[in-house]
């Protein structure tokens, strides 16, 4: 199957590639790698990467039209600054359309996009079902909301998936990668009063699997354990993992105005339509995650596909 993966070189999308390409599968990959890195896709057979963005239409075109793909997924995404509206809409939302009008035009079986939660806004209900209205408050969730509604009126097969907070190799964002560097060089941390729900790469790896079956449902899923955890539950599990001792106990900081106290998802009806089930527990989760930063860093490029021809490993 050929695929093409847009963000290939952030954190889904390099993880995405090194399941992906051992089964066979030949991909391209998009990425302006402004936030993802270049030396997460090294040159190996069977992956080609074009570096461009997807806010040009001219490239986006060009690169359909030569690759022809089966399958795209859809992960790229602009979130580094929070005031930075223009940068949000070209990418998020010019950049989807661009690539949704392609996949069209060159009959793309299947599109699977990837969304983030943010796109419920201050939800009425925790855990959060996916027929819950949309309510972004932020650039960011109010960019990539309209990209997936541009999407669902494309008239093609896609399927959205409402992620929760994914960890796996070179997560270098958030909380977890935060906490470990801080308290590593004996920095001091703060926690936020908020509760978020977490997924291990493995329980990721294994619904795409089966999004990637061209009999696979489509629509909107959301993606998630089902299960929330205290920012400072990351902390204490961070903690413990580096034995490091507290002089004093963490700060819990009141929820911000820009923020949202609870953000758990509902998995039920993803579970329901592919008989799909996260696994791996909290703790496993945090730990698979603190191991990964203990062998290669947290800031470290270190990519799983081997390039025989220049000794990588």
């Amino acid at each position: 199957m050929k695929i093409l993966i847009t963000g290939g070189a952030g954190c889904l999308g390099s993880n995405l590639i090194e399941r992906l390409l051992p089964q066979g599968h030949e991909i391209l990959v998009v990425d302006n790698f402004a936030t993802g890195r270049r030396e997460v896709v090294p040159d190996v057979a069977g992956l080609k990467v074009v570096e461009g963005t997807i806010a040009d239409s001219s490239l986006v075109d060009k690169v359909f039209a030569e690759f022809q793909p089966d399958y795209v997924i859809h992960s790229a995404a602009a979130y580094k600054d929070l005031t930075d509206w223009t940068e949000d809409t070209h990418t998020n939302v010019i950049g989807t359309i661009n690539v949704v009008n392609a996949a069209k035009a060159h009959n793309v079986r299947r599109f699977i996009n990837f969304q983030t939660a943010l796109c419920y806004g201050r939800p009425a209900v925790v855990p959060i079902p996916a027929d819950a209205p949309t309510a972004p408050f932020t650039s960011y969730g109010i960019s990539k909301t309209a990209g997936e509604q541009y999407l669902a009126m494309s008239g093609l097969s896609y399927v959205s998936l409402r992620l929760a907070n994914v960890t796996g190799p070179r997560l270098a964002i958030g909380p977890i990668p935060t906490f470990y560097t801080r308290l590593k060089d004996g920095k001091s941390c703060f926690c936020s009063d908020t509760v978020r729900d977490f997924l291990d790469m493995s329980d990721f790896f294994d619904l795409m699997d089966l999004v990637l079956q061209d009999d696979a449902p489509t629509g909107v899923y959301n993606v998630s354990t089902g299960e929330g955890h205290t920012i400072k539950d990351i902390f204490d599990a961070v903690v413990a993992h580096l034995g490091v001792t507290l002089d004093e106990p963490v700060k819990v900081v009141p929820v911000g105005d820009d923020d949202v106290p609870a953000v758990v998802l509902d998995p039920s009806e993803t579970e329901k339509a592919f008989g799909w089930k996260a696994r791996v527990n909290f703790a496993d989760t945090i730990s698979n995650m603190l191991k990964w930063y203990d062998n290669y860093g947290v800031s470290a490029i270190h990519s799983h596909l081997a390039d025989p021809t220049k000794g990588r490993n």
